[in-house]
């Protein structure tokens, strides 16, 4: 089964909209046909954005939040990072690569291509939801 690491930007996506990150949360991550990997600093990633007043505007957005959160609480495999990177501006963006890193994950899902320019680290790929579902998803 693959291991992914889930940047914030596409759970929010995938709570507005029906495209590829609902794809990739719904049918993938909570079907459970990929494990997703999470850290405390990214779970609390997680909660602090998807909380953010901002997204109130959207019917039954915190509701389907909190539902989406404690699914992924209750699937996803916890690790705590064993090194600290900084090579990405954004400082929090970082707790993503050291999560994938300590996980092995095959891949980082992010629609963050302002600071995440890599298309790798280490051997995990860095890539948008499309291409990860066009490209590298295996069922």
């Amino acid at each position: 089964m693959q291991r992914i690491v889930i940047d914030t930007n596409v759970i929010v996506s995938a709570l507005i909209g029906s495209s590829y990150p609902a794809q990739i949360i719904y049918n993938i991550v909570l079907s459970r046909k990929a494990l997703m990997c999470i850290s405390s600093e990214v779970f609390a990633e997680y909660n602090k954005v998807l909380h953010r007043e901002r997204f109130s505007k959207y019917t039954n957005f915190v509701t389907n939040a909190e539902i989406v959160l404690n699914k992924i609480d209750e699937l996803s495999m916890q690790f705590i990072p064993f090194q600290k990177i900084s090579i990405i501006k954004d400082e929090p963006d970082n707790r993503f690569l050291e999560l994938g890193i300590t996980a092995n994950a095959g891949f980082l899902i992010t629609g963050n291509h302002k600071h995440f320019k890599l298309s790798e680290y280490g051997l995990m790929k860095i890539v948008n939801p499309q291409d990860y579902i066009a490209n590298y998803y295996k069922e």
